[in-house]
């Protein structure tokens, strides 16, 4: 397999399922979504029935940390040496460029590896390779229990570029016609569809050479308007961030027993460029379930004179409040329990966006025992739905506009988790390719 060093990617040999697959039984949504909604889960598992699925190869948060969760890895990692055993996987090596269509929207990708030497996931990090939200190292244990051990890989990481000239994926798509389609199928649980090319070549060669023009130091540099000796961001995660921290972590621990040149080096993602017109950043919300303290109170205690809280008619009403606000004041909605709906306004806040002055709070909120626990979720409709229920409280947030997102990222740093997603829940990845990192 072809590796660039320079740029930290490997042209990856991919494991897809044989000719007659059912194809929307296959793949399922990536398994960080619907976290609050079992049903969303159990209503795929009647759609897979017995069919070889992904949904047998991938554990849903849902059910991380759960009773039987011990046996459901086994069985995971049973069930992906048996699908490489039985030809259900077939293997081909080369780029594979995705266009994914959900919501009237179609986005473009190309699936590749990324070089885990190159990434670094630890607070103040330059590496090439980034993260865009704080990381957090309690929630890699359960995830490398997966990971390790498993002859598979299947990913959901959506990783972003910023190319404003459309240099890298932008040319394949121009040239989509002339390629083999490997893969077009419509999406279960009305989640859009699906198409695959297999990348030749001749584009394979014009891919890295853009990538390589856009690592190199004067170009960066003069993008961002900053000075040549900065360290290059090339790759900066959009969705799953913990995912490929896992894998992080787990080719950490392997890497004195196996060397530089195993497969776990690498983590198979999709790249897209930023300026994709279909992507949006979408805000995640927050929702506490069962509240054991005023919430009201502890954010008066909290924030002080700064706080200010204020009724509102309707759930319409608090999102048009937000999604309107401008100025120095940042403003969250609240839903409380009995559908009631309200305005919070943070004056002289501790981070730059709302949702980071907001976790500022959360966090100890929930440390201290304020609350059974925390989710984080996507669309108005569920915050309102779940904030809504006695005990409860949603919290409302705007979104950022990815334009801003690289250059906070280089001279700020990591954003607050949670900060931002990257379409609605039905948008999300699917999984579909698989990878041997055995």
């Amino acid at each position: 397999m072809k590796t660039y060093d320079d740029i930290g990617i490997q042209i990856p040999q991919i494991c897809l399922p044989k000719k007659g697959t059912d194809l929307t039984k296959w793949a399922v949504i990536a398994c960080d979504q619907f976290t609050s909604e079992p049903e969303y889960w159990q209503e795929a598992g009647k759609i897979v029935g017995k069919a070889p699925s992904t949904y047998n190869l991938v554990l849903p948060e849902v059910f991380l940390e759960k009773p039987g969760e011990s046996v459901r890895i086994q069985s995971i990692q049973a069930t992906m040496r048996a699908y490489l055993d039985k030809g259900i996987l077939q293997p081909r090596e080369g780029l594979i460029y995705v266009e994914r269509t959900a919501l009237g929207k179609t986005r473009r990708g190309i699936v590749l590896c990324l070089d885990l030497e190159r990434y670094d996931f630890t607070k103040g990090s330059t590496s090439l390779i980034r993260a865009t939200e704080g990381t957090i190292v309690e929630r890699l244990p359960p995830r490398m229990k997966i990971r390790t051990g498993a002859a598979l890989e299947l990913p959901h990481i959506l990783v972003l570029i910023d190319d404003p000239e459309r240099t890298v994926i932008e040319p394949v798509e121009k040239a989509r016609s002339g390629l083999e389609k490997i893969y077009d199928f419509e999406l279960m649980l009305g989640s859009g569809h699906l198409t695959g090319y297999a990348v030749n070549e001749v584009l394979e060669a014009q891919v890295v050479a853009s990538l390589r023009n856009l690592a190199k130091p004067d170009v960066f540099a003069a993008k961002y308007g900053i000075n040549r000796d900065k360290p290059v961001l090339l790759f900066a995660m959009g969705d799953g961030n913990h995912s490929f921290a896992t894998a992080k972590a787990v080719w950490e621990r392997l890497k004195p027993e196996v060397g530089l040149s195993h497969p776990a080096r690498y983590a198979l993602v999709e790249i897209e460029n930023v300026h994709d017109e279909a992507l949006e950043f979408e805000p995640i919300h927050r929702v506490l379930f069962g509240l054991k303290r005023d919430i009201f109170a502890a954010l008066k205690g909290w924030f002080g004179a700064n706080f200010k809280y204020t009724l509102v008619a309707s759930a319409e009403e608090m999102v048009k409040t937000v999604d309107e606000a401008r100025g120095l004041l940042q403003v969250i909605g609240l839903v409380g329990g009995g559908k009631m709906f309200g305005i919070i306004e943070i004056a002289y806040p501790p981070s730059i966006l709302p949702v980071g002055t907001l976790q500022v709070f959360l966090d100890p909120f929930i440390l201290e025992g304020g609350a059974d626990k925390i989710d984080y979720v996507h669309g108005e409709e569920i915050v309102c739905k779940l904030g809504a229920q006695p005990g409860h409280a949603g919290f409302y947030v705007p979104g950022m506009h990815k334009s801003d997102l690289f250059k906070t990222v280089i001279l700020d740093g990591a954003l607050p988790r949670k900060s931002f997603s990257m379409g609605e829940a039905k948008e999300k990845r699917f999984y579909m390719e698989a990878r041997k990192i055995i």
